[in-house]
């Protein structure tokens, strides 16, 4: 097995996500509508694109913020988070409008529920995306959550203006499957690496079995692609297409099983498993060596509490080594 040392090296990783501060609290039980609960504890976070950087950076890469960043406490509260961990911003402040908030709900399952508000984070704009200067073999995470709202068409605008060996990662959330189809297609052609849970590839292919939707989100990707779906604590499918693979037979997904924990927070999870499986593969490891050392990190996150909580490339060297 590889050890990571953490030292920045090779492409860089940036996201053109949300930034958030997440306010989290504990709760026994969700109210019903019109009631009341009392929270168990409370804590202030910054989360969103957050989490993925910060998961990437304690994996040693050189990691990028090109999403927006307001002015006020909250957006103070994204920049000081980031920093601590050498991620750089690359977009100026957006003046006189704070960063928004996600409200999140854990229940005593590990369970979260979320509201969120939209800030200064939403206002990007070609020029505010291109400040991060992607080159070729730079890995540029997308959220689906982008492709609504304020940032859609700024980000698919410069999405559409990359360098073509500029290598799309594609997060794509709930939204991602409601998107009109025209869009939906758009954004798939321009991906290189798909990264989801089960759910959200059932969403797009409409096929429950992580296996058989990680075949088919290959299949909608171009030769060359990489889909990779998560189910869980059981671990994730891996399909890596050649170059001049036939996008109608893209081949078989490899499994690559979890680490299953008492989960104490799964808030962040995902995202700690994108960023170490970028991050990893920025390093040089290949998709699926990644994706092992991605699933232990996120074995590793859900007994933490808070989101941007990944663990450092020792501490998944040393998770690894106590179960070979």
């Amino acid at each position: 097995m590889t050890t990571h040392e953490a030292e920045p090296r090779g492409p860089r990783i940036i996201h053109t996500a949300q930034a958030l501060v997440d306010e989290v609290v504990e709760v026994d039980a969700l109210p019903a509508r019109g009631g009341n609960a009392v929270a168990r504890s409370y804590a202030r976070y910054a989360g969103g694109a957050v989490n993925i950087l910060v998961a990437a950076a304690r994996s040693g890469a050189d990691a990028v913020l090109a999403g927006a960043v307001g002015t006020g406490p909250n957006g103070d509260l994204v920049r000081a988070a980031l920093a601590v961990e050498g991620v750089h911003v690359s977009s100026p402040a957006v003046p006189g409008l704070d960063t928004g908030i996600c409200f999140v709900m854990v229940e005593p399952s590990a369970e979260r529920t979320f509201v969120t508000t939209q800030g200064a984070e939403r206002r990007i704009s070609v020029e505010s995306l291109q400040t991060s200067a992607p080159s070729a073999g730079d890995l540029v995470c997308v959220s689906g959550f982008s492709l609504v709202g304020l940032t859609r068409d700024p980000l698919v605008q410069w999405l559409d203006g990359l360098d073509p060996d500029v290598v799309v990662v594609l997060d794509p959330g709930a939204a991602f499957a409601d998107l009109s189809d025209d869009l939906r297609e758009r954004v798939l052609a321009r991906t290189r690496v798909w990264t989801s849970n089960a759910d959200e590839a059932a969403a797009l292919t409409g096929l429950t079995d992580p296996a058989a939707a990680t075949v088919a989100v290959a299949g909608r990707l171009g030769p060359g692609a990489v889909s990779i779906v998560r189910d869980g604590p059981k671990g994730c499918w891996v399909l890596v297409q050649g170059e001049a693979g036939d996008s109608g037979n893209p081949g078989e997904a490899a499994y690559l099983p979890g680490y299953p924990q008492e989960p104490v927070d799964t808030n962040g999870a995902g995202d700690t498993h994108t960023g170490v499986l970028v991050a990893c593969r920025a390093a040089g490891d290949d998709w699926e060596t990644a994706a092992q050392r991605a699933n232990a990190a996120g074995a590793i996150k859900v007994t933490r509490k808070g989101p941007a909580t990944a663990p450092t490339a020792a501490e998944i060297d040393e998770f690894l080594r106590s179960r070979s």
